[in-house]
């Protein structure tokens, strides 16, 4: 028979673990409003490079005769529009960054689309790897803009989202297991019957 005193010190216990259990499941409750609002923001970012990029961006590197006439005026307008000598001048660098976002960048993208809306597995390998491709192409072209001195405060400005895509899919990447646990470590723990 357990004494008055025994029974209260395991009701502070119980109390204690479901204090925690309840302050773990808030915790990931947070988390998971978090992950599914940056996973809406990846979402239209994807969607967004995975038009964009074969019908806009690779017109830098193939000929614009495989484009209709609209999607040439369009590229055109914009490159007048927000002065961007890149997509007008074609420079080497630049031209390769395209080609890397062509065949290595936007197949993930479409990957990620899949993996988003079937809630893959593998989403975190996939947004780790094509975020550091993105922040790595962005750093370049950032870099160059800024130190030429020839890009408009509204050519920065709409180049930075993509800036902060990478970093966000790459964050995306990395913090994918937090309040994932299913485990407390006092639940982890055998528990012992007392015999008596």
């Amino acid at each position: 028979m357990m004494s008055p005193k025994s029974l209260k010190k395991n009701e502070n216990k119980k109390s204690t673990f479901l204090g925690s259990t309840l302050a773990v499941k808030s915790e990931r409750n947070k988390m998971g409003a978090v992950r599914k609002f940056v996973d809406a923001l990846l979402f239209v970012f994807f969607l967004v490079i995975a038009v964009v990029a074969p019908l806009f961006d690779a017109q830098t590197c193939l000929p614009e005769t495989f484009f209709p006439k609209s999607l040439v005026n369009l590229k055109n307008w914009y490159s007048v529009e927000y002065g961007d000598y890149l997509v007008g001048e074609k420079p080497g660098f630049f031209v390769g960054l395209v080609w890397v976002e062509l065949l290595f960048a936007w197949p993930l993208s479409l990957l990620n689309l899949y993996a988003l809306v079937a809630g893959a597995s593998w989403l975190p390998t996939t947004c780790l790897i094509y975020g550091a491709s993105t922040l790595t192409a962005m750093t370049a072209i950032m870099v160059e803009m800024v130190t030429s001195g020839r890009a408009s405060e509204k050519l920065l400005l709409m180049y930075y989202p993509f800036l902060g895509f990478g970093v966000l899919t790459i964050l995306r990447g990395l913090l994918s297991g937090c309040g994932k646990s299913t485990t407390t470590p006092n639940s982890a723990k055998p528990s012992k019957k007392k015999r008596a």
